[in-house]
Order: C-alpha cells, then sequence, then structure tokens
C-alpha cells in the first residue's frame, strides 16, 4: 500500500518553511527584535492579521510554526507582475497570486485543500496596507475560503512594522510584536474578525510602545556622531587621568542600542590606545597626571609585571582591576618602545572591550520585551559598579 504525503506533512515544504522562518527571524532580531505570544490551533486555519507595512509578511513568517507550513496571500498585479518579484515572493515569503480584479475567490479557493491537509493560509483581509494605525474594513474572501475548507479562522495583530518599514517611507529599527488570537469559528462575519484582529492589534501595539524615553534618547546618542566622539573621548581620557573605566559608558550605550555595540566598542578602543600612547610619551618625559583612585601597590605590581614581561605585562590589565592609565604610565617611566606596547594594549583592552559591549548588546536584545526599565538598569549599573570599585580599589590600597 501506498501512502501520499499531503502538503503540509511532506517534509519538503516543511524544511523550506522552516528555512524561511529562521531567514525573517534572524533578519528582524538584527532589526530591533520580533516576539510572539500565542500559538495557532492544530491544523488548517487562515490566519487574518492587520496590515500597515511589506515587513508583516516577514513578521509572520518569523512568527508562525513552520510544522504549518504557511503560505501568504499577495496581490498578483503587484508581487506577482515581474519574474523577479515572483520569485522573491514565492520562495522566500511562500507566497500565492491573489487577484484584485477579477478572479480573487478562485485564487482563494484553491487553498482549501492545503488547508484540510493541516495548512495555515495567512491573508490580509484589507486588501491592501492602511495608514495611521487604523485597522480598515474586511473583504469577505477569507471567511468564505475558511467556511469552504471547514477550518477556524485566527485572528492576529501585528504591532511595530510600521515602524520599521512604513509605508512610502524608509526602513529604521524597531521591535515587532505579534500577538495570536483565539480562533474565531468559520461562521464569523468579516465584522467580527476584523473586531478581534483590531482588538489583538491596539493591545500589541500599545505594549510595543511601552518602551523608556531615556533609553530612547540614550540609543539616539549611541547611534548617533556624537556618542562615536564621546565613547573615543571617554576612553582616551580615561588612559590619560579620568577614573572611570570605557566599559561603563558602553554598559549604558550597548544596552540602549545593542546594535551600534561593535562600532562604539571599537571606538572606544581606538581612544584607549591613543591615550595610551599619549600618557606613554608624556610619561617617558617625566610628566605626572593625576591618577585618582589609583594606588601605590597597583604601581608597584605594575613596575613588577613590566620588569618581567616588558609591552606583554599589560595583558595582565583586564582582569586584575588595575586601570589602564597605570599600566600606560609605568610602562612610558619604564622605557617600553611604542610599537610593542600598541601591539599588547591592543589584544588587551581589545578583548575586554569587544567582550563587555557584545555581552551586554546581547543581554539588551534577549531583554528587550523589559526596555521600559531602563533606568532602573542604569541605577543598577551605576550602584554595581561603584560598589565593585570600591572593593577594587581597597583590594589593592
Amino acid at each position: 500500500m501506498t501512502t501520499t504525503l499531503t502538503p503540509a506533512a511532506h517534509p519538503r515544504p516543511r524544511i523550506a518553511a522552516l528555512g524561511r522562518r529562521a531567514l525573517w527571524w534572524c533578519a528582524l532580531t538584527l532589526s530591533g527584535g520580533v516576539e510572539r505570544r500565542g500559538h495557532l490551533p492544530r491544523g488548517g486555519c487562515v490566519v487574518v492579521a492587520n496590515h500597515s507595512s511589506h515587513a508583516d509578511t516577514a513578521a509572520l513568517l518569523a512568527a508562525l510554526d513552520a510544522r504549518h507550513t504557511p503560505a501568504i496571500g499577495a496581490a498578483a498585479d503587484y508581487w506577482f507582475a515581474s519574474p523577479w518579484r515572483r520569485r522573491i515572493c514565492s520562495r522566500l515569503a511562500a507566497g500565492f497570486p491573489v487577484r484584485r480584479s477579477g478572479g480573487g475567490m478562485d485564487d482563494l479557493l484553491a487553498m482549501a485543500d492545503g488547508l484540510r491537509a493541516g495548512r495555515a493560509v495567512v491573508l490580509f483581509p484589507e486588501g491592501t496596507r492602511g495608514r495611521d494605525g487604523e485597522v480598515g474594513s474586511f473583504h469577505r474572501g477569507a471567511l468564505v475560503l475558511a467556511q469552504h475548507a471547514g477550518v477556524p479562522v485566527v485572528p492576529v495583530g501585528i504591532a511595530g512594522t510600521d515602524r520599521l518599514l512604513p509605508k512610502h517611507g524608509r526602513f529604521r529599527s524597531a521591535l515587532i510584536r505579534v500577538r495570536i488570537g483565539a480562533p474565531l469559528p468559520a461562521s464569523a462575519t468579516p465584522d467580527e474578525a476584523r473586531e478581534a484582529v483590531a482588538a489583538l492589534h491596539a493591545r500589541t501595539n500599545a505594549e510595543a510602545l511601552r518602551d523608556s524615553s531615556l533609553r530612547r534618547r540614550v540609543a539616539a546618542l549611541g547611534a548617533s556622531r556624537a556618542g562615536l566622539l564621546l565613547a573615543f573621548g571617554w576612553a582616551f581620557a580615561e588612559a590619560l587621568s579620568w577614573p572611570l573605566m570605557p566599559e561603563l559608558l558602553l554598559a549604558a550605550l550597548c544596552a540602549a542600542a545593542p546594535r551600534r555595540a561593535v562600532p562604539l566598542c571599537l571606538t572606544a578602543l581606538a581612544g584607549s590606545l591613543a591615550g595610551s600612547v599619549l600618557a606613554l610619551q608624556l610619561a617617558l618625559s617625566g610628566a605626572h597626571l593625576p591618577a585618582p583612585l589609583t594606588t601605590d601597590r597597583m604601581r608597584a605590581e605594575v613596575r613588577h609585571e613590566l620588569s618581567a614581561e616588558g609591552a606583554s605585562a599589560v595583558r595582565h590589565q583586564p582582569w586584575n582591576g588595575i586601570p589602564f592609565k597605570v599600566y600606560a604610565a609605568e610602562a612610558g617611566r619604564a622605557g617600553v618602545p611604542t610599537a610593542p606596547w600598541l601591539r599588547e594594549a591592543a589584544l588587551a583592552r581589545g578583548t575586554r572591550t569587544l567582550t563587555v559591549g557584545v555581552a551586554f548588546a546581547g543581554a539588551a536584545l534577549l531583554a528587550r520585551r523589559w526596555r521600559r526599565w531602563y533606568g532602573v538598569y542604569l541605577a543598577l549599573l551605576a550602584t554595581g559598579f561603584g560598589v565593585g570599585l570600591g572593593l577594587v580599589v581597597g583590594a589593592w590600597a
């Protein structure tokens, strides 16, 4: 006896759906993140969602389970009007054409067998992208398809895509939230489906907007040239005399603007190296800069390490609590050449700076749903840093 696999059960469509989900989840994670609440029911269903951006399709493909092998209804006159758009839509979005001027109902009903086999068919019943966050009136095609196939209608609210990729606007970073509601019976009316989607959208949009205004201001700073200049200047000054290490600033900026972590860290590293070279030259010439929150025992330990290891002694700095400026000044007094100092300092400081920045950025991406507590985070960061600094200075007293 030969068994025929249905489209939903066949491994190839599932593998393709899993690949699309991974693709769009990664893309949206890098552009601000995507969160999902709720699950689709077992078996086939017609998913109806609000539509305000081309990014809605990516959000649903990233959020919906691959076992449903979701297929997205797409406007035939736009997404299938040229060969390259057709390939993009069908391969990257599992799109199928729906005519908007005659024949659209036949296009929808052709998906009934896939629904009965357990597939999810995603439709935007508004028919086009809306504006100003309003959910427009629903066409009846999605409901007719659900009734014909005998499957439920699942309302979904999407928030954040209108900020990520606005209609007739430019791409920008934004967190996307997808909320899957309770299934509606196949007998639901277009108005009932619209009310369910509008309620989910309003609730999800309110959640998406719950963010700390302080975090947004710090994120804007981190994404600007002023943020890069601040990171460079802070690290430069710390290598000379400033008592607060640049990782404190990076912990604040990278948590607010995680996708800027790498350029911020590299800029801070450049500032540290530039400042250390100046500190080395000043110490070599006999100058003594103020060094607050340092101790004689720190300087003695660094002199001992430099006499034994030369420039490579700076590799101990990221882990022993002795400020970088102490190593730079003592290296100058010991006559360490600039080239080997730069090489060893870049390795030591680069490892620590990049590790700290990327770690805080990664934690911020994982904890993005708590962005509204950014002010509390800064308070805890400052308190923890102050306590840690006190313990380190006390240990080296």
